[in-house]
């Protein structure tokens, strides 16, 4: 990606904000169980990575025990204008977009129009009769029969037999890395013609066999669409976010919000520098809404979806889940150790597995989320926690697109160490 844009972030420049650009709660233990004391080392974590110029600004949230713990809006959400980090400042989510998606998936399984186990041929055609490499890295035609079809809890748990090649440790120069790459993206193709272009690849695995990502939340999106006979876009607004009161949750970002959009960067070429990203901003409504990514929204809204997950199902007297289906998201699904291995790096799912669309932790080796926490992040930087055994939800939202060095360890380091009752 070619950097643009490149603006240099002096040491301290964005740590004295004003009001507008600071916003914090500071209860105390006895609401929350969490030290208003220890809280100000969460602070200080996000002020000394604004002030190293690893980041223009963070949004950090933590829920706990039915309140808002502590919420702070630090630095700013555009380097060039100043304009302060808010609270009501809005993200761009990325894969933060997929457990939205999943759970879409399971409101329409709850309802009889999907079934985990049913082959997705009858909504997904294009996907039926599919043929598998017989080597990930050879010819598109030396392919042998799928041992089944893919299911729709294939799709759920990343194990349809098609995705992201590139944490695949499937070389570039392959045949389908080379195939698979345009038919993901384009900004005007529709949905269709995505599924016409991705029914006339071979499988790279059969189905079930291995983890690979992105591509299947891509094909849940559609398959919402054509199981419920609604855009996926207006199934969301419609079932998901409306109810739940999600009011800046979209896949674009009107005229009017435009001012509250966050600027999305990656680092500069020199330390302390900052570039930005050559991202779209999402300023009209795309022609195909991915179920991988694209959603825009706030703090708030998604602890609003977060708070969803965390109460089984069930927020502020609106539920979109069953208890039962929760469960069943947030248990992991990768327990065999062979279905791990093709994602990103082989320590990416060391002390953790995969659930429905969500990350689950199954074990704790550090001062951060408890077993059975869950969670999945975005390109961008965005990050959200649900932790029932602490019954606690964390958001950290920043916008960076390859990360902040340790910000993210550091920072959860500050949140639990504040834990005290």
């Amino acid at each position: 990606m070619r950097l643009t844009a490149t603006v240099a972030i002096a040491l301290g420049l964005t740590v004295a904000l004003g009001a507008a650009g600071r916003q914090e709660s500071r209860p105390t233990s006895g609401s929350s169980g969490m030290s208003p004391q220890r809280l100000e080392r969460v602070t200080a974590v996000m002020d000394k990575y604004i002030a190293n110029g690893e980041l223009a600004g963070v949004v950090t949230l933590i829920y706990r025990h039915g309140t808002v713990a502590y919420v702070s809006a630090r630095g700013v959400q555009d380097v060039e204008t100043r304009v302060p980090m808010n609270r009501n400042t809005i993200f761009a989510l990325a894969s933060m977009t997929k457990p939205i998606t999943g759970v879409a998936i399971m409101m329409l399984v709850e309802e009889g129009k999907l079934r985990l186990d049913e082959p997705v041929d009858r909504l997904l055609p294009e996907l039926a009769r599919r043929k598998v490499l017989k080597d990930p890295t050879g010819p598109l035609d030396n392919v042998r029969d799928a041992s089944r079809p893919i299911t729709v809890r294939d799709l759920l748990t990343y194990r349809m037999g098609i995705g992201n090649t590139r944490y695949a440790g499937i070389p570039e120069a392959a045949p389908i890395a080379k195939a698979l790459g345009p038919a993901q993206t384009g900004p005007e193709q529709t949905a269709d013609d995505y599924m016409k272009r991705l029914g006339e690849l071979p499988l790279i695995t059969e189905p079930g066999e291995r983890f690979l990502y992105n591509t299947a939340s891509m094909v849940m999106g559609v398959l919402v669409s054509r199981a419920s006979g609604m855009p996926f876009d207006g199934f969301l607004e419609s079932r998901i976010f409306k109810p739940l009161g999600m009011v800046d949750t979209a896949f674009w970002v009107p005229e009017q919000k435009l001012p509250r959009l966050a600027t999305v960067y990656q680092r500069g070429p020199k330390p302390g520098t900052l570039a930005r990203s050559e991202r779209r901003r999402p300023s009209a409504p795309p022609v195909f809404p991915s179920g991988a990514g694209g959603l825009v929204s706030t703090v708030d809204d998604y602890l609003r979806f977060a708070r969803m997950m965390l109460h089984n199902g069930e927020v502020d007297g609106v539920r979109l889940l069953s208890r039962k289906s929760v469960e069943l998201m947030t248990q992991d699904d990768l327990t065999a150790v062979p279905h791990k291995q093709f994602f990103i790096s082989e320590s990416f799912f060391r002390n953790a597995g995969f659930g429905f669309a969500l990350q689950v932790q199954t074990k704790r080796v550090s001062l951060g989320p408890s077993i059975g926490s869950y969670w999945w992040n975005g390109a961008t930087g965005v990050s959200w926690v649900a932790d029932p055994k602490e019954d606690m939800i964390y958001l950290r939202m920043i916008q960076k697109m390859d990360g902040a060095g340790g910000f993210g360890e550091e920072s959860q380091t500050a949140i639990y160490q504040a834990i005290v009752d």
